[in-house]
C-alpha cells in the first residue's frame, strides 16, 4: 500500500510539474508574441466624422489567427491579408455611441487565444486650429537650437550618438530646449512654431535632420518623449503659440522595421538604384511623357530613404491615419508636409481632404519647392486651371518670391530686374486661389542664410525682413534669421544649421540671455523683434488688402489696408542717393491719412506729400488720421 500509495504521489507530482510547465510554455508564447506585436495606430478617439478606422497589426503569422472584438460599439468590417503572413489590417467602425474606453481585440487559432491586445479610445478634442496671414511662424530644427536635457544627447537603442564637433552629427538639441525657451520665442514677436520633424530617425549617421522616419508613431529619443512633444503643445497654448508638425509620406528611413519585414510586395517603389529627377514640374505639365512623371514620383531621394508606394491603399490609409493621430494627439494647430509635390497625386489629395474633414480650420502647408508661380499655384486647393485635379491644400510654400527676394536689393533697376523682380511676382498672385494664404520666407533648413545672400549688408538684411513681414502671406522666420546668421549651402547643410548661440551650457555667446551679442547680432535682432511685436498688433498688415505702385527711380511703394487702417511700406533700393518721393500719386490711400509714424524709428512723418527716404533702406509707416 505505502508503495502504491508512493507511487501515486509521485506520479501525480510529476503530472502537475508537466501541466505548470505548459501553462508555463503556453503564457512565454502569449508573452513573447505580444512583446513582438505591434498595432498601430496605438489608440484612437470616438466622436470622429469619419467613423472607419483600420489597424495595422504586425506580429509573426498574424494572418494564421481569426478575429474577434466582443463590443456593442466596435464592429469589425472587414480583414484584409497581404502577401505577407506577418500582418493583417483590420477595419473597423467606431459606433456614435461609442465612449471612450478599453476594448480587447482577440487574435485566436482555433478555440485557443494567442494574443488579447487592449485597445484605448479617447474623447476627441474640440480645439480650435489654424494659422493665417494673422500669425508669423518660427521654423525650429530641435537638435540645433537649445539642449534643455543632455541626458538625452545620445540613448542606448539609437545608433547615432552626440558629437558636436561634427557638423553632420547629433548636437544634443531637444523638445525640452525649446520648452525651456517659449518666453524668448514669444518675446522675439512671433505667434507659431514649426519644428522640423521629431518622429525617431535611427540611422547610423547624418539623422539630426529628422526626415528619414524609422517609427511614424514615436518621438526620437534624443529628443523627447510623446509626452514632452504633448506637454510642448500645451506650453506653447499656454504663451498664444500655434505649434505646427513637420511630416514626411514621400519616404521612410532605411532602418524603418518596415523595410526588414514589408507589409507589401509594393510598400516601396523601385529600389535604391531608381532615383527621382527631383523635376516637380512634370506633374503639372500636360506635355510630359508617363515615365518622366513615374521617375519623379516613385524615385527614390537617396539610398537610404525608401521612396513610399502611396498607391497600396493599406500604406495611403496608415499614413492619413498617422496624420490625424499626431493632430489630435498633441492638440496641433497647424501641417506642413514635406516634399508634397513628389508622392502620388491623388494619395496626397485625398489625405489633406481627409484630416480636413476631422479638422476644418486646420491650416495644411504644402512644400512646393517649384520655381515658377503657375506651378506653386497649381497646388493651392481650388486652382483655376489644374483641371479635375484639387489639392485641397490651403496653403502652399512661395518659392518664387523667395527667389525675388533672394535677388531684388542685389541688383541694379533693370525693366525687370531689382525691385522690379517683387512687383512681378506679386503681380502674379491672380494665379493663386488665394494669395493670402501662401507662405513666404528669406530663408530656411535647406537654403543659403539670408544674411549670407545679401553678402552680409545690415541694410540689405533689413530691406528684406521688412518687406517679408509686411508683404502678403504668411511669413516664416528661421532660427537664428533674428541675429542676422552666416550660413552657405552648398558648404553643406550643418553651415546652414548652426548651433543657436547660448543653447549650450558653456556657450560664449547667449541669443536667449541677451548676452555678449556681436554689434550685427543685435542690431538684427532689435529690427527683427521690433517689427514683429508691432505687427502683432497691426490689423492692416496682418488682414489687410494689399495695393502696390510701379517702382519708380529705383524706389517701392505698397500699401497694406482696410476700411480703417492702413500701413505704407516703402523700399529705396537704390546704393548711395537718398530719394524725396512725391506721394501724389499715391493719393487712392493717402486722402484718408494725414499724417504717420515710421515703426522701426519711431519717427513722426508729419507731411505725406513728401517723404524722404534714405539708399538702401525700408520705412514702415503706420498712417493716422
Amino acid at each position: 500500500m505505502y508503495y502504491v500509495y508512493k507511487n501515486l504521489t509521485s506520479n501525480h507530482l510529476i503530472m502537475k510539474r508537466i501541466l505548470f510547465t505548459l501553462i508555463v510554455i503556453a503564457a512565454s508564447t502569449f508573452i513573447s508574441l505580444s512583446q513582438n506585436f505591434t498595432v498601430e495606430p496605438p489608440n484612437w478617439w470616438v466622436g470622429m466624422n469619419d467613423p472607419n478606422l483600420q489597424l495595422m497589426v504586425h506580429g509573426e503569422n498574424i494572418a494564421e489567427t481569426s478575429v474577434i472584438i466582443e463590443s456593442e460599439n466596435i464592429k469589425i468590417k472587414e480583414i484584409h491579408k497581404t502577401d505577407n503572413p506577418n500582418y493583417l489590417f483590420i477595419d473597423l467602425i467606431i459606433s456614435s455611441n461609442a465612449k471612450p474606453g478599453n476594448f480587447d481585440i482577440l487574435f485566436k487559432k482555433g478555440k485557443k487565444t494567442t494574443v488579447k491586445y487592449n485597445y484605448e479610445l479617447f474623447e476627441k478634442s474640440n480645439q480650435k486650429r489654424g494659422f493665417s496671414s494673422e500669425d508669423v511662424i518660427y521654423l525650429i530644427m530641435p537638435d540645433r537650437f537649445a539642449n534643455g536635457d543632455p541626458s538625452n544627447d545620445s540613448d542606448k537603442n539609437l545608433l547615432e550618438k552626440a558629437d558636436r564637433k561634427n557638423g553632420d552629427g547629433r548636437h544634443g538639441g531637444d523638445i525640452q530646449g525649446v520648452i525651456n525657451n517659449l518666453d524668448y520665442i514669444e518675446n522675439l514677436g512671433v505667434t507659431g512654431i514649426w519644428l522640423n520633424p521629431v518622429v525617431e530617425n535611427n540611422s547610423p549617421d547624418y539623422s539630426y535632420h529628422g526626415y528619414a522616419t524609422t517609427n511614424f508613431y514615436k518621438v526620437d529619443a534624443r529628443l523627447g518623449t510623446n509626452e514632452l512633444y504633448k506637454k510642448l503643445s500645451d506650453e506653447c497654448h499656454k504663451n498664444d503659440l500655434k505649434l505646427i508638425i513637420d511630416v514626411i509620406y514621400n519616404h521612410c528611413g532605411i532602418n524603418h522595421w518596415w523595410i526588414k519585414d514589408l507589409p507589401a510586395k509594393d510598400w516601396v517603389n523601385h529600389d535604391e538604384n531608381y532615383r527621382t529627377t527631383y523635376r516637380g514640374a512634370t506633374v503639372a505639365d500636360v506635355h510630359a511623357s508617363a515615365n518622366d512623371k513615374e521617375q519623379f514620383n516613385s524615385g527614390w531621394f537617396v539610398s537610404t530613404m525608401p521612396d513610399l508606394n502611396q498607391k497600396n491603399p493599406f500604406l495611403a490609409t496608415y499614413l492619413i491615419q498617422n496624420t490625424i493621430w499626431w493632430v489630435e494627439f498633441a492638440n496641433l494647430d497647424g501641417i506642413r508636409i514635406d516634399t508634397y509635390t513628389y508622392p502620388d497625386q491623388e494619395f496626397g489629395s485625398n489625405l489633406v481632404a481627409k484630416v480636413r474633414n476631422e479638422y476644418p480650420d486646420i491650416t495644411i502647408l504644402g512644400e512646393t519647392w517649384l520655381q515658377s508661380i503657375p506651378l506653386v499655384a497649381y497646388f493651392q486647393e481650388n486652382c483655376k486651371f489644374s483641371g479635375n485635379y484639387n489639392s485641397h491644400l490651403n496653403s502652399v510654400t512661395d518659392f518664387p518670391l523667395f527667389y525675388a527676394t533672394k535677388d531684388a536689393f542685389n541688383e541694379d533697376e533693370s525693366w525687370t530686374g531689382g525691385l522690379f523682380k517683387l512687383y512681378y511676382t506679386i503681380a502674379q498672385d491672380f494665379l493663386y486661389s488665394n494669395p493670402n494664404n501662401v507662405v513666404t520666407f528669406l530663408d530656411n533648413h535647406d537654403l543659403d542664410r539670408y544674411f549670407t545672400s545679401v553678402g552680409g549688408d545690415m541694410n540689405k538684411f533689413k530691406m528684406g525682413v521688412a518687406f517679408l513681414l509686411t508683404t502678403r502671406g504668411i511669413p516664416v522666420i528661421y532660427y537664428g534669421t533674428e541675429i542676422a546668421m552666416y550660413g552657405e549651402e552648398h558648404k553643406g547643410h550643418s553651415n546652414i544649421r548652426k548651433d543657436m548661440p547660448g543653447g549650450w551650457e558653456g556657450d560664449d555667446i547667449s541669443i536667449f540671455e541677451q548676452k555678449d551679442l556681436i554689434k550685427s547680432q543685435r542690431e538684427a535682432y532689435d529690427y527683427v523683434s521690433k517689427i514683429l511685436n508691432w505687427r502683432k498688433t497691426n490689423k492692416a498688415v496682418k488682414n489687410g488688402k494689399l495695393m502696390h505702385f510701379l517702382p519708380e527711380n529705383n524706389v517701392y511703394v505698397y500699401f497694406k489696408y482696410t476700411e480703417t487702417e492702413a500701413v505704407m511700406v516703402m523700399i529705396n533700393n537704390h546704393d548711395k542717393d537718398s530719394k524725396i518721393v512725391d506721394c501724389s500719386r499715391f493719393n487712392e490711400i493717402l486722402k484718408d491719412y494725414k499724417s504717420g509714424i515710421e515703426i522701426t524709428t519711431s519717427i513722426k512723418i508729419e507731411n505725406l506729400d513728401k517723404i524722404k527716404i534714405q539708399p538702401k533702406s525700408a520705412m514702415i509707416i503706420e498712417l493716422q488720421k
